[in-house]
């Protein structure tokens, strides 16, 4: 009996080793089925990506671009001299009409100035009369001597005459006819040098008088120039427009250079954008451009490019080519967009979140049942602003995820719910 028992126990041990060698190969294969499982794909609700599909067609390339709407032109009045603020008569936001007074400074220097070179004028006036008078009676005096010699001369000729014919006839002597021609002869000298000095005094009194006339017209080109001065701080609009800004109070002092009032015509508004500069290096001038005020949408062209990059972006004025639409006014904010080119035929997707022009990126594409997205790779081209032409990787129908996806970088694919 003993040995009977010892048989169904030894029975028993190879069958519980057979059963744990069992189990454990079925646990080592089950452990190895798992390891060569992949990652299950994690779930992204549909309702929250931006799917578009691949399209083939024309395209229409623009750029966009904030900013505000700004005058075409603006004068800045400026001090041109030291002055106080006496009188204000417009304000900001006021109309103006060309000629009219916004405000008025005072210098008592320059009206001083004014009236002393006023004085001088008519001091110089004065003297210029006074040495005219003077000119004048020298003159005379000098042709009084004139006509005394030329008397004399007269008187010699007659007296030359008379002693000649009375020598012909023998009833003088040939010394009173050489004494007759003697005398005539000084008279004719004489007659002559007092007419030269006569013409020089002429030309002496011409010279004076010229001299004393442009000191009075130095003087009086002075004192127009400090009246005009003065006039000058009684400050008028220039133009037609608005006031756009006068920040000057009463009794202020302002000096050369002070910006004293700003005026414009805001029916003559242009619109200044901000372009980034990675789309700016296409746009030209005369570009067709469209400006939303927000209150409507106004046709335009660029009309100026600005050379230099400021904080990553260019900026552009449009010309506005429409009408104005109800408020809109200075420094109102706007939306532009710049037509760049029409593309004819060409593939293209709405653009991706990422998508730079001319780049490669890695994007979901759906599966043909729509439940589901895989990775790929897009070769990107010409952009706009919100489409992109598509050169390499999908086909006309393909349906993408433009959406930012970069919580899921690392995932191949995706299920969509």
């Amino acid at each position: 009996m003993d040995i009977k028992r010892e048989g169904v126990a030894k029975r028993k041990r190879i069958k519980m080793a057979i059963y744990l060698t069992l189990g454990a190969v079925a646990v080592g294969a089950m452990s190895w089925y798992l390891m060569r499982l992949k990652p299950a794909a994690p779930s992204v609700e549909r309702a929250s990506v931006w799917i578009d599909a691949v399209k083939r067609g024309p395209m229409l390339r623009e750029v966009h671009g904030l900013g505000s709407l700004q005058p075409e032109d603006i004068i800045w009045i400026p001090a041109a001299f030291d002055g106080q603020v006496d009188k204000i008569a417009m304000h900001s936001g006021d109309d103006v009409k060309a000629g009219q007074v916004m405000l008025v400074l005072s210098n008592p220097d320059m009206q001083l100035a004014a009236n002393d070179l006023e004085w001088q004028v008519k001091d110089a006036e004065a003297k210029y009369a006074d040495l005219k008078v003077t000119l004048l009676s020298k003159t005379f005096d000098q042709q009084s001597v004139v006509m005394s010699a030329q008397s004399d001369l007269q008187q010699a000729a007659l007296q030359k005459e008379k002693e000649e014919q009375l020598g012909k006839m023998q009833l003088e002597s040939d010394l009173s006819v050489k004494l007759a021609q003697a005398k005539w002869d000084q008279s004719r000298s004489k007659h002559e040098m007092e007419k030269k000095k006569l013409d020089i005094q002429q030309q002496s009194v011409d010279a004076q008088l010229a001299s004393a006339k442009v000191q009075i017209d130095k003087l009086r080109a002075a004192w127009t120039l400090k009246k005009q001065q003065v006039a000058d701080l009684t400050i008028k609009s220039q133009i037609n427009g608005r006031m756009q800004e006068m920040t000057l109070q009463v009794g202020q002092r302002v000096k050369p250079g002070d910006v004293l009032a700003k005026v414009a015509q805001p029916w003559k508004l242009k619109a200044e954008l901000k372009i980034a500069e990675t789309q700016a290096k296409d746009i030209l001038l005369g570009q067709k451009a469209e400006i939303d005020t927000r209150n409507g949408i106004i046709p335009g062209h660029v009309s100026r490019i600005d050379a230099s990059i400021v904080n990553g972006t260019r900026t552009i004025d449009v010309k506005l080519d429409g009408p104005l639409p109800a408020g809109a006014v200075p420094d109102l904010s706007v939306d532009g967009t710049v037509e760049l080119e029409r593309l004819a035929d060409v593939v293209f997707v709405g653009r991706p979140v990422f998508g730079q022009p001319n780049s490669s990126v890695s994007i979901f594409k759906l599966d043909e049942d729509g439940k589901g997205a895989s990775r790929v790779t897009v070769k990107l081209g010409r952009s706009s602003v919100n489409t992109i032409e598509v050169v390499d990787g999908l086909k006309v129908g393909d349906q993408v995820i433009l959406s930012d996806m970069s919580g899921n970088d690392d995932k191949p694919r995706i299920r969509l719910n």
